[in-house]
């Protein structure tokens, strides 16, 4: 059995650093991790959607799990995201986590084709049965036509490899039901505006963006509502969406690269097809990485 208490906490949901060339910035890298486990991070999540992993090559994306893992040295939870179109191409990456030490892989659902129901069990099973690592499943609608239901989790979870969900969703209802299953599970909540619901619909932690940079501010939201201080919970998680609403106008993730290049880490730019940063949105993630390093 799986000690799930490791799974419990905050997660930084790594972005990845790319130099001028647009090649990958491991030494910015290895500068993020310990600045994400200096501010209290838990764990990293390695690979998804805010690291850019679908926009990397596979080879990038197991060179960024061994600095990762490098960086750590042990010191944090390492989940990697080895989701892809291509079921062998996953369970290579899943493999080769395996290999360095990562406490468990991740994967979004197989996306553009409009995959049946078997075929998206049959993916997650063949990569979970790959290697002695638990899976955690990314439940991500807004990335396909799939989303996980009670249902289906259920008998996904028959698999005892099967150990937690990511639920990047505003519907609160299904994290909730997701901590009714016939097992425990993990369930992280996913949406980084939604963290103190997720928390009182039962999430046992988070896995985010913002934390890169937002780490203390989160994991004080935790605390407080762990401690029953409701409304410092509430002021908290209304200073960190009052950042998100304004990141969101220029770009999540452009805002989020500027705002740690502020902050001393060299992010560079997105990768196209992402538009680069603009001097409206330098300016304006500034000022917030200005307020957020006084604080």
């Amino acid at each position: 059995m799986n000690d799930l208490n490791k799974f419990k906490g905050l997660f930084s949901a790594l972005l990845t650093p790319f130099n001028k060339d647009s090649s990958v910035n491991f030494e910015a890298m290895e500068k993020l991790v310990e600045f994400n486990l200096e501010n209290g991070i838990d764990g990293f999540y390695v690979g998804g959607s805010t690291g850019e992993g679908l926009l990397l090559t596979n080879e990038e994306r197991k060179a960024t799990f061994k600095c990762v893992a490098e960086a750590t040295k042990g010191r944090a939870t390492l989940i990697a995201h080895v989701g892809t179109l291509h079921t062998d191409a996953a369970i290579d990456m899943a493999k080769y986590a395996e290999s360095l030490g990562y406490d468990a892989i991740s994967a979004v659902a197989p996306y553009y084709y409009g995959f049946p129901l078997e075929s998206i069990t049959g993916y997650y099973n063949d990569i979970a049965n790959s290697t002695s690592l638990p899976m955690i499943v990314y439940n991500f609608p807004n990335s396909g036509k799939f989303a996980l239901t009670k249902d289906v989790a259920n008998e996904m979870f028959k698999n005892e490899k099967f150990i937690g969900i990511k639920h990047t969703s505003s519907d609160m209802f299904a994290l909730q039901q997701f901590k009714q299953l016939d097992r425990e599970i993990v369930v992280y909540n996913g949406f980084d505006e939604t963290l103190l619901s997720g928390l009182a619909m039962g999430a046992d932690g988070a896995i985010g963006s913002t934390y890169n940079f937002m780490g203390k501010k989160f994991k004080k939201i935790m605390n407080d509502f762990k401690a029953g201080n409701i409304d410092e919970a509430i002021k908290g998680q209304n200073e960190a969406d009052e950042i998100i609403t304004e990141m969101i106008k220029h770009g999540v993730f452009q805002s989020e690269k500027a705002i740690l290049s502020e902050m001393g880490i060299d992010m560079g730019e997105c990768r196209k097809p992402f538009l680069p940063i603009t001097d409206e949105c330098r300016a304006s993630m500034k000022k917030i990485a200005e307020k957020l390093m006084s604080e």
